[in-house]
């Protein structure tokens, strides 16, 4: 039986508040394991509006509804509201994903401040928005985190060694095809990378004749291959207007006898002994602007 590890990503304090027990109660539906992954810092949502300029991110913006999908308050934060402390104010809903039995596990602190800087970021600067958001998820949930998932899969070198640091054992940072364990600068991490390697449904919707109402078949074809998969969502998306197309793509999942998991549960289905060594590199994925960690 193959396995669909199910990365929960949350971005915003939107998200956070209403996407989670929206998200939970259709993972309950069909019984489902899930990892959440939680931004712990300000929302800064806003700032996003100033990559604009690069390269791809109009004709992707295109594809989607931007204020639909996230809202115009949220559009607000940061620009003309104040960015809220999601840790503070999301806390209540944080702890519901683990009391109704998933993974949690770090983001990030600043969504896209991260996101935009970390490439050319100095280790300094890495420790401390990673020690920001260790130290929050502690504050909430009384233990350390088990596991890390990027922001937008953008990473630099020290951010890899501070995941071994934190003894963490694994980790999805990037996009590629299978787990691996990094190398930065020649040498290897003691934690393994399980990448995301389905493409996610925003990436997918408006691309040829893919929409809303037929999008969850083109991820369910790709689900056929009888390999284990991690399919990264979006308390946003997913867990709002996208909610339809995740609860066929549950459906289809059950129905094609996959097991739906945490990313814990994947690992443990994992023989490290077999995993190749590869290094930290970038590129594109088609559907989303900009480069990302990607297993080479």
């Amino acid at each position: 039986m193959a396995r669909i590890a199910l990365k929960v990503d949350v971005d915003t304090l939107r998200g956070t508040r209403e996407g989670v027990p929206a998200l939970l109660a259709m993972l309950a539906r069909v019984r489902a394991e899930a990892t959440f992954l939680f931004s712990l810092g300000p929302d800064h949502t806003g700032w996003a509006l100033r990559r604009v300029f690069r390269p791809g991110f109009l004709k992707k913006v295109s594809r989607t509804s931007v204020v639909s999908n996230y809202g115009l308050r949220t559009l607000m934060y940061g620009v003309l509201l104040p960015g809220p402390d999601i840790g503070r104010k999301g806390a209540a809903e944080m702890r519901a994903a683990r009391a109704a039995g998933h993974e949690c596990g770090i983001h990030t602190w600043d969504h896209v401040y991260w996101q935009d800087n970390v490439r050319e970021r100095d280790a300094a600067w890495t420790r401390r928005q990673m020690q920001s958001a260790f130290d929050r998820y502690v504050e909430i949930f009384g233990e350390a985190p088990p596991t890390h998932g990027a922001a937008g899969w953008q990473m630099n070198d020290e951010a890899f060694r501070q995941i071994d640091d934190w003894g963490m054992v694994y980790a999805s940072d990037g996009r590629g095809t299978g787990p691996y364990i990094p190398t930065v600068d020649g040498v290897a991490c003691r934690h393994v990378q399980m990448p995301t390697t389905l493409p996610t449904l925003d990436e997918l919707i408006g691309v040829g004749d893919l929409t809303e109402d037929n999008v969850h078949h083109a991820v369910l074809r790709l689900s056929e291959d009888g390999r284990d998969h991690v399919f990264t969502l979006h308390t946003e998306l997913e867990g709002g207007k996208l909610a339809p197309v995740f609860n066929r793509l549950l459906d289809g999942w059950r129905a094609q006898g996959h097991e739906l998991v945490s990313m814990a549960t994947l690992y443990r289905h994992i023989d490290r002994s077999a995993l190749p060594e590869l290094p930290v590199t970038w590129g594109a994925i088609e559907g989303r602007s900009g480069e990302l960690i990607l297993q080479p």
